[in-house]
């Protein structure tokens, strides 16, 4: 195949996804909240629309154009997907088959039902695909690797595959920066980063910045269309958890009944927990930022991506910025 082809068959994936039939959604969160009891069908359709979202012609097209996608020789890469949200292995499968190279997938025990789906589909909108996606159990016997994993995990990844061309990934969470203008239907929008997903994805706000003296609980009326959150079990428990926490040590916090929000300068908030820190100015906030660079996914706010818009990135929005096609483009001249 060459490139057209395979961004053809890429943009045919995210029609399928797009126009899949609402029983056939529901069927198929249903078979994936079996193995992940986070994965509602709710979130299920977030992922489905948002990979569409990223797999639209024109974009897969300005994205690809940088870069020299046709290797003489394909490298087989091994990706290890996390499980944490719906599909969120798909980008570096993606990426692996855009360039041109093999992908040797071990899937997260978490996600199995889906990326098992998106790759039955692909396969059967271009069958050579085939020839290109092995899925493994046990990764060896490869040319490169992609890891997605945890702070522990990623020790455990460097020493097994920091001898090959590698890119490993670590815990990382988003953040938001209120500056005091945002409108009703932003602060909404921050919701979605917040609440989407239950939390749990890199994506996802874990901590929001006001200005110093900002008045945080007039923020509250403007997501309580997200409530329902504490109806999920898995939700709820840890809600409960670390209220019973915060209760018994007498830590300072706010509740809204379904969110627990509390001022600290740590960064990476438990689930059903937001963060908050206030800031002085410009200068100290850049400098929080700086401090906390390389365990931030992204920000949102005001000159940074728009409220509600956190868990729909591009193509080209690599996790933790680094590149993963340039990453394969680079892999020949890495290996041989």
């Amino acid at each position: 195949m060459n490139l057209s082809e395979r961004i053809d068959a890429f943009a045919q994936l995210g029609q399928t996804m797009l126009h899949l039939p609402a029983d056939e959604r529901e069927a198929l969160a249903m078979r994936a909240k079996a193995t992940n009891g986070w994965f509602t069908p709710e979130s299920v359709g977030q992922a489905l629309d948002g990979i569409a979202y990223m797999l639209d012609r024109e974009k897969l097209e300005k994205w690809t154009s940088a870069y020299s996608l046709n290797p003489e020789v394909p490298k087989i890469v091994g990706v290890i997907m996390a499980g944490n949200i719906p599909m969120v292995g798909f980008h570096d499968l993606m990426s692996v088959l855009l360039s041109g190279h093999i992908a040797a997938v071990k899937m997260s025990s978490q996600d199995k039902v889906l990326m098992q789906q998106v790759i039955d589909w692909l396969v059967e909108i271009e069958p050579r695909f085939k020839r290109s996606i092995d899925i493994r159990e046990k990764l060896d016997l490869v040319d490169a690797v992609i890891a997605t994993g945890s702070d522990n995990t990623a020790r455990y990844f460097d020493y097994y595959f920091g001898k090959y061309p590698h890119i490993i990934r670590k815990n990382r969470t988003s953040v938001a920066v209120l500056d005091g203008t945002e409108t009703p239907a932003e602060l909404e929008a921050l919701g979605r980063d917040i609440f989407s997903y239950y939390g749990l994805g890199c994506r996802n706000v874990s901590k929001v910045f006001t200005p110093h003296g900002f008045d945080f609980k007039k923020v509250f009326p403007h997501w309580e269309s997200f409530a329902e959150v504490a109806n999920h079990n898995k939700y709820r428990n840890n809600y409960d958890y670390q209220k019973a926490i915060y209760l018994v040590n007498g830590e300072p916090h706010l509740d809204t009944g379904f969110l627990l929000i509390r001022t600290t300068d740590e960064l990476v908030s438990p689930t059903s927990v937001l963060y908050h820190e206030e800031f002085e100015d410009k200068k100290a906030l850049d400098a929080i930022r700086e401090t906390y660079a390389e365990k931030i996914q992204c920000i949102v706010g005001h000159g940074y991506i728009p409220f509600g818009q956190a868990q729909c990135p591009e193509p080209w929005d690599y996790a933790d910025g680094v590149d993963v096609m340039e990453f394969l483009v680079n892999l020949k001249s890495s290996i041989e």
